[in-house]
């Protein structure tokens, strides 16, 4: 079981907690939404939980809850910019599909 980051995206979230002045890493987590049934949920962490997995990836700790962990697994998180649009784009080899506003999946 893995999650892992790209340079690119583990940079960001660096200058994020930097930008933020605290924090441990970054929590990568999924919810039930949407179109396809579930949705992806960031947000940085200040403490790590005991059921957490603790991932490291270019010198940053991604943090996931077991629930999440079973649709995550393998996921690569990038982040980009295509023309004005900029953000962490998901690569989950889980998803078999997606809704056609590409705010919600499913496995």
């Amino acid at each position: 079981m893995a999650i892992t980051l790209t340079e690119t995206a583990a940079t960001r979230v660096r200058n994020f907690l930097t930008n933020r002045g605290k924090g441990v890493g970054l929590r990568l987590g999924v919810k039930t939404t949407g179109c396809s049934g579930m949705a992806y949920v960031l947000e940085f962490v200040d403490a790590v939980e005991p059921e957490d997995q603790v991932f490291e990836s270019h010198g940053v700790k991604v943090i996931v809850n077991p629930k999440s962990l079973a649709y995550l697994d393998g996921t690569e998180l990038d982040y980009g910019k295509e023309g004005l649009n900029e953000g962490f784009k998901f690569n989950n080899p889980n998803v078999k599909d997606t809704c056609g506003c590409g705010e919600s999946f499913n496995t």
